[in-house]
Formats: C-alpha cells, sequence, structure tokens
C-alpha cells in the first residue's frame, strides 16, 4: 500500500522476540519517555523500549505509579514513537485503564496503539488479568504481562518488596505465568522475584521472560533509564547498576555557564549578532 512506510533495517515485531527465545539470544529493554531519549536509546541498539508508567516518578515526581493518567502516558507514547525506527514500542496501561471493563480496558490500549503508536502495551497482575489478556489478544493487541512485584499495587502489598520467596508464593507465580502464557501474552516482565524463580519461570514457558531485579536468566533485561544513567534521586534498589552520572555531567555544565554569565564570558563576540558593516555607516550617517 502507498501510505506504508518502509521498515528500518532489523526492526523488531513480535517474531523477531519469539526468535531471540529460541536462540537463547539476549534483548534488552530500556524505558523513555520523550523524542531526544529514545532516538538516543534506539540508536544505541536496544531491541525494546518501555513508554513505562514511571514516568510518574522520574519524570513528573509523583511518590509512585498511582497518579500517572492516560494523557500522560498518551503524550510520552507519542513522542517516543517519532523518536524509534528499530525497537518496538511497548506502552504501561496507567493504574485505572484496565480496571473498570474488558471493553473499557480495549478502548484504552487501543487508544495507546492508534494514537500513541504502540506496538504492544503492559499491564499487571496474574491469574486475574487472564480474560482480560485473552480479550485484548482477540482484538489484535499484543500484550505483555507483568508479574512479581507489581507497583501500580504499592498499597496493597505494603512497599516494594520481593516477591515470591516461600516455595507457595513461587509456585504461585510460576501458575500465573503459564496461564498468562496461555491467555496469549508475548512475554512477561518478572519484576524483584528470587533468580531461582524467575530461572524456572523462564525454563518452563515458551514466551519471553523481562527481568528487572530477577536475575540474569531471563530472556531481555529491562531498566528505568534514568536508573543506569544517575538521572534519579534517592536510594536505589539493589539491581540497579549505574553505568553514568548524567546528573553531576548537567550540573557541573550549568555551574559552569552560569560562572561565564556573571563574569561576563558569555555570550562572547563570536556567540552574538551584530550589526553589518553597512548599517553601522548609516547609523553613524543619521
Amino acid at each position: 500500500m502507498a501510505y506504508l512506510q518502509p521498515d528500518k533495517e532489523g526492526k523488531v515485531y513480535l517474531p523477531a522476540i519469539s526468535a531471540a527465545k529460541e536462540r537463547g539470544e539476549k534483548l534488552i529493554c530500556l524505558t523513555a519517555y520523550d523524542y531526544p531519549t529514545a532516538r538516543i536509546v534506539d540508536e544505541a541498539g536496544v531491541d525494546m523500549i518501555l513508554v513505562g508508567d514511571s514516568i510518574g516518578n522520574v519524570i513528573h515526581g509523583y511518590g509512585n505509579t498511582i497518579p500517572v493518567s492516560i494523557d500522560e502516558i498518551l503524550s510520552a507514547c507519542i513522542a517516543v514513537k517519532r523518536g524509534t525506527e528499530r525497537a518496538m514500542v511497548v506502552c504501561d496501561m496507567p493504574f485505572g485503564t484496565y480496571h473498570i471493563s474488558e471493553n473499557e480496558s480495549v478502548k484504552n490500549a487501543l487508544r495507546l496503539m492508534k494514537y500513541g503508536g504502540a506496538e504492544a502495551v503492559k499491564l499487571e497482575g496474574g491469574r486475574n488479568r487472564v480474560d482480560l489478556v485473552r480479550r485484548l489478544v482477540d482484538e489484535e493487541i499484543p500484550v505483555v504481562a507483568h508479574i512479581g512485584l507489581t507497583p501500580q499495587s504499592v498499597y496493597k502489598m505494603g512497599g516494594y518488596r520481593v516477591q515470591g520467596r516461600t516455595a507457595e508464593q513461587a509456585k504461585r507465580l510460576i501458575e500465573d505465568a503459564k496461564l498468562l502464557e496461555e491467555a496469549g501474552a508475548f512475554a512477561i516482565v518478572l519484576e524483584l522475584v528470587p533468580r531461582e524463580v524467575a530461572a524456572m519461570i523462564t525454563e518452563e514457558i515458551s514466551i519471553s521472560t523481562i527481568g528487572i531485579g530477577a536475575g540474569a536468566e531471563c530472556d531481555i533485561q529491562v531498566l528505568v533509564l534514568h536508573d543506569l544513567v544517575g538521572m534519579t534521586f534517592g536510594r536505589q534498589p539493589r539491581f540497579v547498576r549505574q553505568y553514568a552520572n548524567l546528573r553531576q555531567v548537567m550540573t557541573e555544565a550549568i555551574q559552569s555557564w552560569t560562572a561565564d554569565v556573571k563574569s561576563g564570558a558569555y555570550p562572547s563576540v563570536e556567540e552574538s549578532y551584530g550589526l553589518t558593516e553597512e548599517t553601522k555607516k548609516e547609523m553613524g550617517a543619521s
């Protein structure tokens, strides 16, 4: 069709995710919430970009992900999609957008795909989301599930704690993963799950596991980009490894510019716009 634009070579779709699982190839997922960040992440070779509801924490300064609205996540998804050519764009469904009814949930998911450019949606929950996942998949909406620590359930869970530490809890997580696979999810996020449990789930299901604080055996690893590059505040979880300190780089750059402004070193003559010699002569003549 004439309106279809050719994909960038290596564009990541669902078959590529499945094929990587079969080959035992590790894939990479990072968050992004705006155009320039998405471009950087995509050009760095990341396979999946998650427009996460973590936008509430790292962009808007909320205490958790509960307040994030669909309009906030939709705006971010639009920007991320514009900056992405190769990676698969997955968008979180915020708290309250898939809790009222299946029809309302489908409507919200379709909005994220049709207007936001999302290529898949992610929602939290185990066996309680199986029917919804099946419905979304039936409506041609690719779904990433999310079990273990589910941040949208922070009040119910009583904080951000490792899940699945007892034999009973571990068994339930494994069962949930299998049920979500049967419902049609193409991947499952395992957050703050003991590495042994994550390894068992990864081994026992045919779809990809996406680990965050769940050990090295998961098929895909995901992190919040701001944690990775030192752009967050406060204490970080054990699983976060900081690879750069952009906060310090930005602070030093701002302080250096401020000093130059105060001393008169910025802007220099070369960095300013002046009158032409002809205009100077005309003004002098007048």
